[in-house]
């Protein structure tokens, strides 16, 4: 407030407050009737004896002031008074309040369009929680398998380490996931028993580690299984009962007593649990090796095992590839991905002989989200680079494993994954269970697919000597001898003439051609048979 506006202030509230506290005055006849508002006393200005100001003009306080009309020392009850040379200086007083209560506009009334609607993520099937907790509840009661470097590294060009799960008490990695289903059922479902049926992985680590459980299992039969395996679930501790000629009629004979007698039937799935226990091979995998490129990792379990151990490590490190594996004659996961949904039926005929595990296997539509999330690359192997997968781990590693454990080394011997060279590279080696008469069978034919076994034939002579010679050549070319057969004809056109049958095995590839070429330039009617 400039001074100009203080003053006519301070003229204001004396003239009220005179006519508060002072007798009213007289009102004198004004001279040439002038009006209430040129009165003398409303006039600013300086006193001058006898005159009347009219017209006064103030400026910033320079023109003198007219004397106030109140005395001074009324003043203090409005404020501090300060007198200097008749001048009354006031200062402003202010009535502070409370906060200005400042009210909300009501809300705008939105239609439901103009809301957007956020969807939730959706809940994850396997999360890496729950594989944290499977691997916490069976530390006790399963083994941590080594992963190893490979004598296979320099010869393929990269660093190979195997997980070698073929080392659990029943041979396979199944015994990770069926141990934390079996610790996860209700004490009700423990203390009433579960049975299975069919002979695979998967009923062998059910009878073994139920019965180290204390839960009651009964295992279901075919009539047309080895004895050698009845006596394996016997020696577990599991009640054996055979039924029904296929592996068809033993599942519906155990579905059937489960009904009745309140057992938990049990079966290869998808469950959540069964997954999580599967997928501590990944955990294990990622400590064990560092700096690791990639995993690779057979399609076992019901595609469990890859689905749960690719979870694992795409939580750990989503850079390391997980490449899965699975036989050329029923890549149903590849055929799967293909039409962009799980496939329930497949047409194709594997040998059930090397794949009798894989055979009833579906894929179930929450391994399948998993495996075309986080799995990378799928390929197929021929059943014939299974073969001489398990020849390798025989020769170099000193170990025998079945074809489904051998899947993941076989992909590399054929060639088929040459990004990976020069990378460290984890291969899983899922089990090693198959029947000692089938493996020799296996790397007999591993030998010949691997060039190292030659059958020839050739006609020699009846003269003393001609089968000594052959043999010399033999002898020298440092191949051994498996089998020969002598034959005599008694044709005309074949008169004094043998034909001899022999089955020789070679160290590797190079002697077997040199075998060869020797042989063809001393016998030129050589003959090489396939076997």
């Amino acid at each position: 407030m400039n001074f100009a506006a203080q003053l006519f202030y301070s003229s204001y509230l004396s003239e009220r407050l005179e006519r508060l506290y002072s007798p009213r005055p007289a009102i004198k006849d004004c001279e040439d009737n002038d009006p209430f508002w040129q009165r003398e006393e409303l006039r600013l200005g300086p006193s001058q004896p006898g005159g009347r100001y009219k017209g006064s003009v103030v400026a910033n306080g320079i023109v003198g002031r007219r004397p106030t009309l109140i005395e001074p020392e009324r003043l203090k009850d409005f404020g501090e008074e300060d007198l200097l040379n008749g001048d009354v200086k006031v200062y402003e007083t202010r009535v502070v309040g409370g906060p200005e209560i400042v009210l909300m506009d009501p809300p705008k009334t939105r239609r439901l369009s103009e809301f957007r609607i956020v969807a939730r993520p959706p809940i994850q099937y396997l999360r890496f929680e729950d594989i944290s907790a499977a691997a916490f509840r069976i530390q006790s009661g399963i083994q941590k398998t080594p992963c190893t470097y490979s004598r296979l590294s320099k010869q393929y060009g990269m660093e190979i380490y195997l997980k070698k799960e073929q080392l659990h008490y029943t041979g396979s990695v199944k015994e990770r996931g069926v141990l934390y289903l079996l610790t996860s059922l209700t004490q009700e479902q423990q203390r009433k028993g579960v049975i299975v049926a069919s002979d695979c992985n998967f009923s062998m680590a059910v009878a073994h580690h139920a019965v180290e459980l204390k839960i009651p299992v009964f295992v279901i039969m075919p009539s047309c299984c080895s004895s050698p395996r009845l006596r394996i679930y016997r020696d577990y501790g599991a009640m054996v009962i055979s039924y029904g000629s296929t592996s068809h009629d033993s599942m519906n004979h155990a579905r059937h007593l489960a009904k009745e007698n309140g057992y938990l039937y049990l079966e290869e799935d998808e469950s959540a649990a069964y997954l999580a226990g599967l997928g501590t091979v990944g955990m294990e995998i990622y400590e064990q090796v560092s700096k690791l490129d990639a995993v690779v990792v057979p399609a076992a379990g019901q595609y469990g095992l890859l689905a749960g151990t690719a979870a694992a490590i795409k939580h750990l490190n989503s850079r390391i590839l997980v490449i899965g594996i699975e036989p050329e004659g029923f890549p149903l996961l590849l055929q799967s991905l293909k039409t962009d949904g799980p496939i329930k039926e497949m047409h194709s005929n594997p040998n059930k002989k090397l794949y009798g595990d894989l055979m009833q296997r579906s894929l179930g539509i929450n391994t399948f989200q998993l495996a075309k999330k986080l799995v990378d690359k799928v390929i197929s192997v021929s059943e014939e680079d299974a073969l001489v997968a398990m020849l390798r781990f025989q020769e170099f590693e000193r170990s025998t494993v079945d074809t489904e454990g051998a899947m993941g080394l076989a992909a590399i011997l054929a060639g088929q994954l040459p990004e990976l060279r020069g990378k460290k590279v984890a291969v899983v080696v899922s089990s090693a269970n198959m029947e000692l008469e089938l493996v020799r069978q296996c790397v007999d034919r591993a030998l010949v697919l691997d060039e190292r076994v030659s059958k020839f034939s050739v006609q020699l002579g009846e003269w003393p000597g001609d089968m000594a010679k052959l043999l010399d050549i033999l002898s020298r070319e440092d191949v051994r001898l498996l089998d020969v057969c002598h034959r005599r004809h008694s044709d005309r056109s074949d008169l004094f003439k043998a034909k001899v049958e022999c089955v020789v095995e070679t160290r590797d590839k190079t002697q077997s051609a040199q075998l060869r070429k020797t042989l063809n330039e001393r016998y030129p009617y050589l003959c090489w048979l396939d076997r």
